[in-house]
């Protein structure tokens, strides 16, 4: 299978050629507003530069909520260790008992 000569030149490292479509299926595509480098900092989201670390007071029994939840969740977790941790020493204790 022969390869067209225009997708052979895909590995050199050649520069991308940007185009700008003018019509597509006989509609003009409206041309696309120039992008004017900005500072980093400005625009809208300037103003939320470090609020990502603060919560939101109006949320805090959502949080409350969570955090209980997360407690129980690490107190059952516990629990069950436990309770295999016992079992396992209570089968030991008996298997020494009988074989040793």
């Amino acid at each position: 299978m022969k390869i067209p000569s225009v997708l052979q030149d895909t590995k050199n490292d050649s520069q991308p050629i940007e185009v700008e479509v003018l019509e597509v299926d006989g509609i003009t595509v409206p041309p696309r507003p120039e992008v004017k480098d900005a500072p980093h900092q400005s625009g809208p989201w300037s103003q939320w530069q470090g609020q990502v670390t603060r919560l939101d007071s109006r949320w805090w029994p959502l949080w409350v909520i969570l955090g209980v939840l997360g407690v129980a969740l690490l107190l059952t977790f516990g629990l069950v260790l436990g309770v295999i941790y016992l079992v396992f020493r209570v089968i030991f204790g008996i298997a020494r008992l009988i074989f040793g």
